[in-house]
This record gives C-alpha cells, structure tokens and sequence, in this order.
C-alpha cells in the first residue's frame, strides 16, 4: 500500500502536542477524582459535633467591711461673719462627740464649709397718686446668712460608725443643728470573691448541663468549649432582682452576691 502523500500528514510537532494534553488531562482527572474520595471519606467518616449551652449561677451572703457615712451641721445668723462662728462651734462640737464614740480622728474628715445669703420676696401692691390703678411690686429683704460643713466618715469600724451615726443628733439638744445621712455600706475584697463566685457559678453549669444529659439517656458532658462571664449582681440580703447593668447595692450591711456564667460544653 503507498503512502499518504507528504501533505496530508499531520506534522510531528501537533503530534506530540496532542500526547501532551491527554497526558496532563488524564492526571488533572485523577487528582480531581482523588480528592473527591477523600473528601468523602472525611464525610462519612468525621463524627458530627454535638453541644450544649448552659447558664450556671452562684449566691453568697457577705458582710460589709466599710462604711462611708456623714453628717451635715448648719448654722445661722444676721451677718455671715457670726454664721461662720456659729457653724465653727457646731462642727467643733461634732467631732467632739465621734471621737468620745471610739472613732478614730484620722477617719473623721471635715469638708469645707459652704454659705449663702437668704432672702424673702415682699409684695406689695401700691396705688399711683392721682390714680386707683393699683401697681404691684417686689423686693427682696436679706433674712441673714446660712452656712454649712459636711463632717464625713470612712471607717472600717462599721458597728462603730453606725451607732454613732443614729446618736448625733443628740446635739441638738446642744443646739448644734445635725442632720445625719444614711451610710453607705461597701465590701472591699469584691474582687478576689468574684474570682470564687464565677468559679462556682462554672461549676454548677456543668452539673446542670449532666443532669440534662442524665435525663436524656446516653450522653455525657465533654469538655468546656466556651464560656462567658454574664451580669453580676450584688442586692441586699434576700433581695433577687437584676438589672442588665448589673446592681451594686450600697445601703444593706449585709448583701447576696450572685453571678451568672454562660457555659457550653461538649456532648460525647
């Protein structure tokens, strides 16, 4: 049989072009077909993840270790220079008496002291000469002056303070006119114990989440996956309510700390 002519053969060149793709095509086949298997080996064979969130509390009962209280003496008098002297006398007579209670005078802090000029409207209601149209004016007629000092006290002596706080007025009896404010109770190691209560708030989100589990039949808390610190309120002494601020409550000596932690945890 003769040849095909010269010119109807494909050149050697576009032969070997051809080999070359079928060649690269055939391996980017194999890797795409490969890693199709694989990844549906990790498919069928990766286990699905379950988990559960739950939220954990704990409450503590604490006492305050300092108390923040003051009294504020006033006096008056015609002239500004006599209320000051007045006032002077009253203070004097005040921290006079919370040192006769145990209170120590470094804890006794007297602030500056304060005055204003009070005055009284008078109206009176004239008749123009020559006239019945009645015109009402008014002035003002300086009553004298009144001047003020806040004596404040921060003890850790809190029974101390307290008791003093309910007996100056006393001197009024002294003529030192006192008017005593409600003290404010703080705890001062907060920090330390919100360390303890967030522990124990963790601790009982993970016995809830197993009695959960418990319940359900066939499963069992894993690990901690996360968790996060929720609001934590301080209230006086049986006293329950929240606030998304959180409460921070001064005026009970004693108070329930309670902390709250949002915990999610795995389930095997």
């Amino acid at each position: 049989m003769s040849n095909p002519p010269e010119s109807t053969r494909p050149p050697a060149a576009c032969r070997l072009d051809l080999r070359f793709v079928g060649a690269v095509a055939l391996a980017i086949g194999l890797v795409w077909s490969t890693s199709i298997a694989a990844g549906t080996w990790r498919t069928v064979r990766a286990p699905e993840k379950h988990s559960i969130r739950i939220t954990g509390s704990a409450r503590k009962r604490i006492v305050s270790d300092l108390i923040s209280w003051q009294a504020v003496i006033e006096a008056r008098a015609e002239d500004r220079a006599a209320a000051y002297r007045t006032l002077r006398e009253g203070r004097d007579k005040a921290v006079a008496f919370l040192v006769a209670q145990g209170i120590k005078a470094e804890e006794i802090q007297p602030q500056s002291a304060t005055s204003e000029e009070l005055f009284e409207k008078v109206i009176e209601d004239k008749v123009l000469p020559g006239t019945t149209v009645a015109v009402r004016s008014e002035t003002k007629v300086s009553k004298g002056f009144r001047t003020r000092v806040a004596i404040v006290v921060n003890s850790t002596d809190v029974a101390r303070v307290e008791k003093a706080s309910r007996e100056i007025t006393s001197l009024l009896e002294q003529g030192v006119v006192v008017n005593s404010e409600a003290p404010a109770y703080f705890y001062t190691r907060l920090g330390d114990l919100k360390v303890e209560m967030l522990a124990a708030a963790a601790k009982d989100a993970r016995t809830r989440a197993e009695n959960i589990l418990r319940s359900a039949g066939n499963a069992a808390v894993g690990k901690l996956v996360v968790a996060d610190m929720g609001i934590i309120n301080i209230n006086p002494a049986n006293v329950t309510k929240t606030s998304e601020e959180g409460n921070n409550d001064t005026s009970a000596l004693e108070k329930d700390i309670i902390t709250i932690v949002h915990a999610e945890f795995e389930v095997n």
